[in-house]
């Protein structure tokens, strides 16, 4: 039998790595790591399948929509014709500018002032929860919402629709505001008091200058996040087989335009719906590109 002094003797100092290291440990937790990479690398590749299939599927069908019908120059059709989507391409950028016109500049201030000047105030705290509880609710709560504000006893409009979309811009743009110049160093901040520039000045001309890559991604990714946006619409703005600008009557736009298309059992609202959805997942795609570069490019100043 062997003592515990015996067995916990410490090795010689010339023992080599293969007399130190317990095998069947080691290679008990190599075989871990392994399984473990391999889950990974199944559950990634399971994920990246679907979207890719997805994409693809998207593409084809849409990109024939494309170059069979006339889908720039014509308004929407009656069912079994011809016809294209320029009124609900036209009526969804104008509702996506107008909702981040009106949100993106509140949101930004709201994020400048619990980043600058809130401190920890009781102001800041209910303002920042009730962006938290505004930012994770769903999109169709507020579509709801400006329903009962604008819609109810009146008439469906694209001003409902763009408010119902910024309300969905604002509290985006407040975390990513707030993020963003959270992370300016203070040294900046001391530099420019030491200067003698005043708070205001300060803000605006060194903080938001600091962070102006950073705002600009978080402005972008909001705009990217309205612009397939449907529930809300479906409460506000509603839908228009006509051309119109005028935002105080119903409009069309796209992801409306989708979903009744897609849901209708005509071959021809079928293509168009192919094709308007191509048309916003390429939208999307190339604002959150431009997000990203916007991004890095800052990074690396």
């Amino acid at each position: 039998m062997l003592s515990n002094n015996t067995i916990n003797a410490p090795l010689p100092a010339n023992t080599g790595f293969e007399g130190r290291y317990n095998r069947s440990l080691y290679n008990k937790r190599r075989w871990a790591n392994k399984i473990g990479l391999g889950f990974a690398m199944s559950a990634m590749v399971f994920g990246l399948f679907w979207l890719f299939w997805i994409l693809f599927t998207l593409f084809i069908e849409g990109f024939q929509g494309l170059i069979q019908l006339p889908v720039f120059t014509v308004d929407t059709p009656p069912p079994m014709s011809v016809g294209g989507l320029r009124n609900a391409i036209v009526g969804s950028v104008m509702l996506a500018f107008s909702g981040l016109l009106i949100g993106a500049p509140i949101g930004l201030m709201t994020g400048i002032y619990l980043s600058e000047f809130s401190q920890g105030s009781m102001l800041g705290k209910v303002t920042r929860f009730l962006n938290d509880i505004l930012l994770s609710a769903p999109s169709i709560v507020i579509g709801l919402f400006i329903y009962a504000l604008m819609v109810k006893g009146q008439n469906f409009s694209g001003w409902a629709g763009a408010l119902a979309l910024a309300l969905i811009v604002i509290p985006v743009v407040v975390r990513t505001t707030e993020n963003m110049l959270n992370l300016v160093p203070n040294s900046i901040r001391e530099a420019a008091y030491a200067l003698g520039t005043p708070k205001w000045k300060m803000v605006t001309q060194v903080t938001i200058k600091a962070a102006k890559a950073g705002l600009t991604t978080g402005v972008l990714l909001a705009f990217a996040r309205i612009t397939g946006e449907t529930a809300p619409l479906l409460f506000t703005a509603l839908n228009n087989q006509y051309f119109s600008t005028d935002m105080g009557q119903p409009l069309a736009n796209l992801p409306n335009t989708i979903y009744q298309f897609a849901m209708s059992p005509y071959e021809n609202w079928h293509t168009l719906a192919w094709a308007a959805a191509l048309l916003i997942t390429a939208s999307v795609l190339v604002l959150n590109v431009t997000a990203r570069f916007i991004g890095a490019r800052g990074q690396v100043k």
